[in-house]
């Protein structure tokens, strides 16, 4: 009942952000969202960067728990790793357990594109095919993605909704809102610096998730 959907990874330029990842990358060595279900918090997620040089290493760790009467309903927990050459994708490894059912993905860039090990077999996607892992604003400009959860190709469409402010814990920023339609549904902000700033979504099972910046 409280299985997140593949949204829960799916948190995806506009014309005021183009960053280059390596050389004007928007954040700190961290960014943490507090995450919300139907206004009660249910855990935190935390990104980490790190530079050696032109590489990028992102580092995402994902810990939610729903809790019903005091008892533990739903827990999901999820660890990955990427890197990047500049604005090139390199290769990604994540380990996931959605409520006790768990996968462990890789993605490596070859020569044919993209190979992505998943538990069902792999796949080899296009050499553009981006994770979908939340902070990289590029992926407001592409229509397909590989799951970082569970490995498969999700195709989608995003529609620009204008700017707007939105409220972190520290205060308000300004932010371009875009929508996204297809294999996941979910509002989405990112700064004019092109960082991300907020989500919203809704659950399977019709809760509403929110992601407050706490930075």
């Amino acid at each position: 009942m409280y299985r997140f959907t593949a949204a829960l990874l799916l948190i995806m330029v506009g014309s005021a952000a183009r960053p280059a990842i390596a050389q004007q990358l928007p954040y700190g060595p961290t960014l943490t969202f507090a995450v919300y279900r139907n206004g009660e918090p249910i855990g935190r997620h935390t990104l980490a960067f790190q530079h050696s040089g032109a590489d990028l290493t992102v580092s995402t760790a994902i810990d939610f728990a729903v809790k019903i009467l005091g008892v533990t309903a739903y827990r999901y927990t999820h660890r990955g790793q990427e890197l990047w050459n500049g604005d090139a994708f390199q290769w990604a490894s994540t380990q996931t357990d959605d409520n006790g059912t768990k996968y462990t993905v890789r993605a490596q860039r070859t020569a044919n594109g993209i190979d992505v090990q998943r538990p069902s077999g792999h796949e080899v996607m296009p050499a553009g095919t981006l994770p979908t892992t939340h902070w990289n604003v590029r992926q407001v400009g592409q229509t397909t993605l590989f799951n970082t959860q569970n490995g498969s190709q999700m195709h989608f469409n995003v529609t620009p909704l204008g700017r707007g402010k939105v409220k972190t814990a520290t205060g308000w920023v300004d932010a371009n809102h875009y929508r996204y339609s297809g294999d996941v549904t979910k509002d989405q902000w990112f700064d004019d610096r092109g960082r991300w700033v907020k989500t919203l979504f809704k659950a399977s099972d019709g809760s509403t998730i929110e992601y407050i910046l706490q930075e």
